[in-house]
């Protein structure tokens, strides 16, 4: 089994691998082998998945986002593949510098340090006056490839996601936002990815702040909805998140946001992670493999009428 080392981008405390594993009920002995050998067997079976050999780490940190549940697994997996082909749309990109225009409206970076109970935080400072429909997409192309960066680096807990939106004009974006791109793309982050959240955090005194909130509600549970939450001040976001991890920006002792940001460009656009994206793209479905059946009960109405998206 890998030791799931940090790196330069994501780092984590000694004993963070361990503790996360008795979270959630996978430090008995055996208990992780034999649901990674269960979860294994099942791709095996599965006729319409193209890919086979997942690593025994990205099974890991699939089940640990699922909470250690084979079950969910299984589903997880077989989501992120249907979306890779049934709404290609947003996985067209695998090099982020052919997107790098992005970070001009919204930079995005994982916070180096975790929280003490070993929550990543993800940090998106906006900062437009004008988009278009297209900007949007392209940031939802390159935030799926850092996505997949974090999915096959980061060993965690789940997420804290704050939305800095003091330097945008909300109302201009709200009316260039698709309602459906936003909700795949949420479905392809949550259902796909797994990113279970803690909290989400939307830092904005403007009013047009609801107008998001009432986008949103739309098409996430009440779950995701209750987690959610605006702060009109950094003193309002540190009630929530521990100053100590936070870039110096932010009122935080961690090293700025450009710093941190350029860290994680780097590791997106090296070689090794361009050609892991042409590899992971790959790994979607064979429709006609698929047992009909099955298929109408999971995901019919796709794209467009996702039932509303739920996270532990």
């Amino acid at each position: 089994m890998a030791d799931f080392g940090s790196n330069f981008v994501l780092q984590r405390p000694p004993g963070a691998i361990e503790a996360i594993r008795k979270i959630h009920n996978l430090d008995k002995p055996g208990r992780l082998e034999e649901a990674l050998n269960i979860l294994h067997d099942w791709i095996q079976k599965q006729h319409h998945l193209t890919k086979k050999d997942f690593s025994k780490d990205y099974l890991e940190r699939t089940l640990i986002s699922c909470k250690g549940s084979v079950e969910k697994a299984k589903k997880q997996i077989d989501r992120l593949c249907t979306f890779r082909t049934l709404i290609p749309r947003f996985f067209t990109c695998t090099d982020a510098r052919d997107l790098s225009y992005v970070s001009e409206y919204a930079s995005m970076v994982a916070l180096p340090k975790l929280t003490s109970d070993f929550y990543r935080v993800f940090l998106i400072k906006f900062k437009f006056k004008h988009l278009t429909s297209e900007n949007i997409l392209d940031y939802f192309r390159y935030s799926i490839i850092v996505s997949e960066y974090i999915k096959a680096h980061d060993y965690v807990n789940g997420f804290i996601i704050i939305d800095d939106y003091r330097e945008t004009n909300l109302l201009d974006a709200v009316t260039k936002l698709n309602p459906v791109d936003l909700q795949q793309y949420m479905s392809i982050l949550i259902e796909g990815f797994g990113a279970r959240m803690k909290s989400l955090h939307l830092l904005s005194d403007s009013k047009a702040v609801d107008l998001i909130i009432k986008l949103m509600k739309q098409f996430v549970s009440d779950k995701i909805a209750k987690r959610t939450h605006v702060q009109k001040s950094l003193e309002d976001l540190h009630k929530f998140v521990p100053k100590d991890i936070l870039p110096i920006e932010y009122g935080g002792s961690e090293k700025s946001i450009v710093s941190i940001r350029n860290d994680l460009v780097e590791a997106i656009t090296s070689k090794k992670h361009i050609e892991y994206m042409e590899m992971m793209n790959k790994a979607c479905t064979d429709e006609s493999k698929r047992v009909a059946a099955k298929f109408n009960e999971e995901y019919l109405g796709m794209p467009g009428s996702f039932r509303n998206m739920s996270v532990d």
